[in-house]
């Protein structure tokens, strides 16, 4: 069979669970596996303490597939999978895992009450994403308690949550990135249902959630696909965390099925508003149809009516992510475009080790990277040696997601510092004026709208033999970066770890604090609300440096021109039209700052950097 009539049964097949266990009218409880090369595979059911008891034989089926089924049971049925003796192991494709990834499995059907027929989804063009990582939002860590802070964001202006993964790890903490059970949100956040409740809170609040996938690795720990077949990885490629997942070897049909038939579960049985594609530069395929397009294409099939949004994590800067599959492209919605968090941390907080020694953070460079995009178009990276990147022109603003600091570039410091801990108050207001009046997506790191100073560290809860190797490789990590010396590197399997991670919702209100989420609404305010930020299509936009150390970014339409004036550092002074009003700036007192008069005084603008000032004049074009 050709790639394309694999992908036409396949999607025919989709509306029926491929693999993994599902109730039919009856009831029964009907289960598939696949295992080639194997004899043998049993079902052995488990009680709620996790006890095992009946064996039921599994048949043999073509192609490697074994299937069985239990009359008269349906949902609730807890069990594991003996292959050729051996085990019994979970699911790989279960649904729920109620006692973690090494306990039983559980029958689960989507037959939640939801109340959101009426939703449509979120347009790119509207995105403010909120990213948060469920476990340490707030004090409980579920899906559950989450709810509560909905109306709160849906206030501040956010339009979507970005869920950091939840797909079933081990232990009771982790990012989400050792993910092993695809299927199976984890039971420590609420579990199956305790996900539909969200979504379908934050749809009545008017807001979208989306959900970071891992489909370019799984965890190590309680990861059970080689027990059932060796196929699931392959040799040919590798990616830093390994041999890369096989989509395109030997037997890697089922392995496709699994990926697209989660990204169907999402979008179809969770509600979820689209998808963010972690490390999609890792995700290996020379097929004739790239899994990336197909994602794409499943996602969207998988809920008629409704705009559903994929966006990648690629460092490539490749523009055919974006184009359509007519045109050569994935047709995805957007990327992370991190260029944009290179220049400004390199600007603000003077980074320089890594991969920041390929930025400058020059007035220059920042103009040019908020009219491009990116920055990386083609150039020689020093850091990775070789050309980077393709041309940005003719792609949506809207399909650049900008940040100034998101999980990886708050977690994966040594000591989880977030902005607030290396640049000025008055630079992250600055910083976070560019931000969100840019054409381009922002996404907000959870707690960034009032610079919350609790750190968000990398936490992990292993077994203890693979606890010590990641403990030992993160300090390893850090051993060589100048600013680190010295620095005890927290220990990643402490839970206090953990603990020092979460938000703390209070400190909002708090003074130096509360200004900056006054700042953060009235900037969503007028990203929202202003003639001039309702049109991003290219040409509507400009940004040019003014001096070496102070730029531009211009905003056009409905006959006005918003104009942010940012000030690295240094006095700064800009001549505007004489109708010119300021709108805004970063340093007024209600903000936190200590500037009381308009900067705007006979035709100029004067400030003193870091610091941003947003006027308003009638356009003359």
């Amino acid at each position: 069979m050709g790639a394309l009539a694999e992908k036409k049964a396949d999607a025919k097949q989709a509306k029926v669970p491929s693999l993994g266990a599902w109730v039919e009218a009856g009831p029964k409880v009907r289960w598939r596996v696949w295992a080639p090369s194997h004899e043998r595979v049993e079902v052995v059911l488990h009680d709620a303490r996790g006890e095992p008891g009946r064996v039921l034989p599994m048949t043999a089926e073509r192609d490697g597939y074994f299937s069985a089924v239990l009359e008269g049971q349906g949902a609730g049925v807890r069990y594991k999978l003996r292959v050729d003796g051996a085990g019994p192991f979970p699911d790989p494709w279960s649904r729920s895992q109620p006692q973690g990834v090494h306990g039983p499995s559980e029958v689960v059907v989507p037959d939640f009450a939801w109340t959101d027929a009426g939703w449509k989804g979120v347009e790119p063009q509207s995105l403010v994403l909120y990213e948060v990582h469920v476990g340490t939002a707030t004090p409980e860590g579920t899906f559950e308690a989450l709810i509560s802070k909905l109306p709160e964001l849906k206030e501040l202006g956010i339009t979507a949550l970005e869920l950091l993964p939840v797909a079933s790890f081990p232990g009771t903490r982790n990012w989400g990135y050792d993910g092993v059970d695809l299927f199976a949100p984890a039971q420590v956040y609420g579990g199956p249902v305790g996900l539909r409740r969200l979504v379908d809170a934050a749809h009545a609040q008017g807001l979208g959630v989306l959900l970071d996938a891992v489909y370019n690795h799984f965890g190590p720990d309680g990861n059970y696909l080689r027990a059932y077949s060796p196929h699931y990885f392959t040799g040919r490629h590798h990616t830093p965390w390994g041999d890369a997942v096989n989509y395109d070897g030997k037997d890697s049909r089922p392995v496709r099925r699994m990926v697209l038939s989660n990204v169907e579960m999402w979008i179809r049985d969770y509600h979820l508003d689209g998808l963010r594609l972690d490390a999609a530069h890792a995700i290996v395929d020379e097929t004739e149809s790239h899994l990336l397009t197909e994602i794409a294409e499943r996602a969207r099939a998988s809920a008629p009516g409704r705009r559903v949004i994929i966006i990648a994590e690629d460092e490539r800067n490749e523009r055919r992510l974006m184009l359509p599959a007519s045109e050569g492209g994935h047709g995805l919605d957007g990327v992370w475009a991190d260029d944009f968090h290179h220049q400004m941390r390199r600007a603000f907080a003077g980074d320089s080790e890594s991969y920041f020694q390929d930025y400058t953070g020059s007035a220059e460079d920042l103009a040019r990277t908020l009219r491009q995009g990116w920055f990386y178009e083609g150039q020689v990276s020093k850091n990775q040696g070789h050309a980077r990147g393709t041309r940005a022109e003719g792609l949506s603003p809207s399909a650049f997601v900008y940040c100034l600091q998101n999980h990886d570039q708050v977690g994966n410091r040594a000591l989880g510092e977030r902005l607030g801990h290396d640049v000025s108050p008055a630079a992250f207001r600055a910083m976070s004026a560019l931000l969100l009046l840019s054409p381009y997506t922002p996404l907000l790191f959870m707690g960034q709208e009032w610079n919350a100073s609790t750190p968000f560290l990398y936490f992990t809860d292993h077994n203890e033999e693979l606890g010590r190797l990641v403990t030992e490789g993160r300090r390893k990590e850090f051993a060589g970066f100048a600013r680190f010396a010295g620095e005890e590197v927290p220990d990643p399997q402490s839970e206090a770890t953990f603990a020092r991670s979460r938000l703390d919702w209070s400190e909002a209100q708090k003074p130096g604090h509360s200004g900056i989420r006054a700042l953060y609404r009235e900037l969503l305010h007028l990203r929202a609300t202003e003639p001039a930020m309702k049109d991003s299509r290219r040409g509507t936009y400009d940004a040019r440096a003014v001096g070496p150390e102070a730029l531009v970014l211009e905003r056009r339409g409905g006959g006005q021109v918003l104009q942010v004036l940012l000030g690295l550092r240094g006095k700064v002074e800009h001549r505007v039209p004489p109708d010119a009003e300021v709108v805004l700036w970063s340093e007024a007192p209600r903000f936190g700052g200590d500037t009381r008069t308009s900067p705007l005084q006979d035709g100029v603008v004067r400030l003193e950097g870091p610091s941003a000032v947003v006027s308003r004049f009638v356009s003359q074009r």
